[in-house]
């Protein structure tokens, strides 16, 4: 099932928001939204993202649904936190690697994505780094998908992690550390990426 060596990327977007305050999917950025952003730099080097949707998900169906390159899957069990969305994902994936990206997440670069594929290290997970930080997306071997399938509740994917062998891939974007969770991150990424 899983020779399919196409590139494929799950991104979640499934959360309720409550530190921004309001549902930060779709707060302005550039010319669309904060996932507009961070689905474009998946697509523009993935040949398929798995969209996890929970909180709001038909709103999010409706809007994504005839993108050729986009599968939306809803998580019914959101609330029940990030690594159900994880689960929910990894079961619609049909490649023997893929990443993992989040929603919140407008300024990570397609060459991020690249620098990462490009590795030969099929069996390990390749994680961005950026000025001794490590960031996202991170890419995930073939057998993640079974761990991350089989985890119990109450996994987390540092859990699944640490059950891989992993590595650090330098790249120069400082966007694999913007996630937008709070309204100060979003005044303070904007700011930044203007001045980037």
């Amino acid at each position: 099932m899983y020779k399919n060596q196409s590139k494929q990327c799950v991104v979640l977007a499934a959360g309720l928001s409550s530190r921004m305050g309001k549902w930060k999917m779709v707060m302005p950025w550039g010319g669309g939204t904060i996932l507009d952003s961070a689905l474009a730099s998946a697509l523009s080097f993935c040949d398929r993202v798995v969209l996890v949707t929970g909180f709001r998900g038909d709103e999010l169906k409706a809007y994504y649904q005839d993108h050729p390159r986009i599968d939306i899957v809803h998580n019914a069990d959101f609330e029940a936190g990030m690594f159900s969305s994880v689960k929910r994902g990894v079961a619609a994936i049909t490649s023997r690697r893929f990443f993992l990206a989040l929603g919140d997440m407008p300024e990570v670069t397609p060459d991020v994505y690249h620098a990462l594929w490009c590795r030969p290290e099929h069996g390990t997970c390749l994680i961005p780094g950026y000025d001794h930080g490590k960031g996202h997306p991170v890419l995930l071997p073939y057998p993640a998908i079974k761990l991350i399938k089989n985890a119990p509740n109450g996994t987390t994917m540092k859990d699944v992690m640490r059950q891989l062998e992993t590595k650090v891939i330098p790249v120069d974007t400082l966007g694999i550390h913007w996630d937008v969770d709070t309204p100060v991150d979003y005044e303070q990424v904007a700011r930044w990426s203007r001045v980037m």
